[in-house]
């Protein structure tokens, strides 16, 4: 799956139509936004931890890595008309610079 139809299936998956109708009425959306950001950062703490994980075996595995990550994290600031590059976005995803990460880890 190509990286801009993985990008359109998780923001097709993320509306808010797409989560139980349980969670809509149970929380506010402060509440949702401030658990889905825990989560994510969560999740960007298992990856920076797990650097033997490849982007090629996420991608294989998940059907999206690190880059898509720091895609969507781009998209989502320009969204918000912040001044953001894609570089500025990996460093942000990789919690360091992009080349640093490729030297130490990637194989």
């Amino acid at each position: 799956m190509r990286t801009e139809n993985v990008i359109i299936h998780f923001l097709k998956f993320a509306t808010l139509s797409n989560f139980p109708e349980v969670l809509n009425s149970a929380m506010d959306n402060r509440t949702r936004t401030e658990l889905e950001a825990a989560a994510f950062r969560r999740l960007l703490a298992h990856l920076r931890e797990h650097t033997e994980v490849q982007n090629i075996d996420l991608m294989d595995l998940a059907g999206f890595c690190r880059n898509c990550l720091s895609k969507w994290y781009l998209a989502a600031a320009e969204e918000k008309g912040l001044d953001m590059d894609y570089e500025q976005a990996k460093e942000i995803i990789y919690g360091m610079p992009y080349s640093e990460w490729k030297k130490k880890y990637q194989k």
